[in-house]
């Protein structure tokens, strides 16, 4: 049985996040995760706010164990959502794409676990010292908006840097990189990509079968020169808009190329016009499994390989 203070915290068995994916981590998934023993997290980044609101309450109705909310602090609507997580008083809250710090103790008073996603020591301690519960330490392995440090580099650092629970993301699949992140001095981590093909995750069959399909070498990372770089998979898409970036388009043209991408992705399965998001893993999944099955496969393999560290010790 895998002991961490991190399940203790938030009252779940297993040391696990569900990435909070945009357009994709809905209440379904979410509380497949949660009942499986991990923390189900849903994206508010998917829709309105009357959309979060009701992919809530599904969750509540779904599964008595916590799940979380993920909320990108540079959303449009990120003063109402900081509001409705307060008000429905959600077990868990996740940030990305900034510093939480001025919602902090709104969604401490009302109880809720505040972990944000961070890119950097600095930012940690920065959180930390504004009542952070844990932080995410995400390296550019993972889909979606990527930061420069990677996971191996970055987690270690954060762990020295703060005295709060640290859980490692990007380029997390198997037992074998859960280890590898408690041996970095995490407790425990975040999957997205992995999740892409549970059963309980609702994108498009397109979707699916292009990360059943990937190899290794399958992403690309795009946006750099806007300030935002993202992973995805290659694609038409993708290989465009690369293409545009070194090109003499505007910027302004450039942020409307991607406009609607995602969601052509995950809801049209448009192979052309979608940007597929993807980590640096997605070449090692090979099939489709529920919630519950990668879960337990995960930490079976994980305590298989812990037991097992003692034979490079003489």
């Amino acid at each position: 049985m895998i002991n961490s203070q991190l399940c203790g915290i938030l009252g779940i068995k297993y040391p696990l996040f569900q990435g909070g994916m945009a357009h994709i981590s809905d209440a379904k998934l979410a509380a497949a995760v949660s009942e499986a023993g991990g923390l189900g997290i849903i994206s508010a980044a998917s829709g309105n706010i009357d959309y979060i609101s009701g992919q809530i309450d599904a969750a509540k109705a779904l599964t008595d164990k916590p799940f979380g909310v993920n909320i990108m602090l540079m959303g449009a609507n990120v003063e109402e959502i900081a509001e409705l997580v307060a008000e429905k008083k959600v077990p868990v809250v996740t940030t990305g794409a900034g510093n939480p710090s001025k919602y902090m103790e709104k969604w401490k008073t009302a109880g809720i676990k505040v972990v944000p996603v961070i890119p950097s020591s600095s930012l940690a301690k920065m959180v930390e010292r504004a009542g952070a519960d844990a932080v995410i330490a995400e390296g550019g392995e993972s889909g979606g908006h990527v930061g420069d440090m990677t996971t191996m580099a970055l987690v270690p650092q954060v762990c020295d840097a703060v005295s709060i629970p640290v859980i490692a993301a990007g380029g997390i699949y198997d037992g074998r990189s859960v280890a590898a992140a408690f041996m970095l001095g995490a407790c425990g981590v975040q999957l997205g990509t992995r999740f892409l093909t549970a059963f309980e995750c609702n994108i498009s069959r397109a979707y699916k079968d292009r990360i059943l399909k990937a190899k290794d070498t399958s992403t690309i990372v795009t946006g750099k020169r806007l300030g935002h770089p993202v992973r995805s998979l290659k694609s038409p898409f993708s290989r465009e808009y690369f293409k545009a970036e070194y090109s003499d388009i505007s910027d302004e043209d450039l942020e409307q190329m991607a406009i609607g991408s995602l969601r052509a992705a995950v809801v049209d399965g448009d192979e052309k016009k979608g940007c597929f998001l993807a980590g640096q893993i997605s070449g090692m999944v090979n099939r489709e499994q529920s919630s519950k099955e990668i879960i337990e496969e995960i930490f079976a393999e994980t305590e298989t390989i812990l037991k097992g560290a003692g034979r490079w010790l003489k």
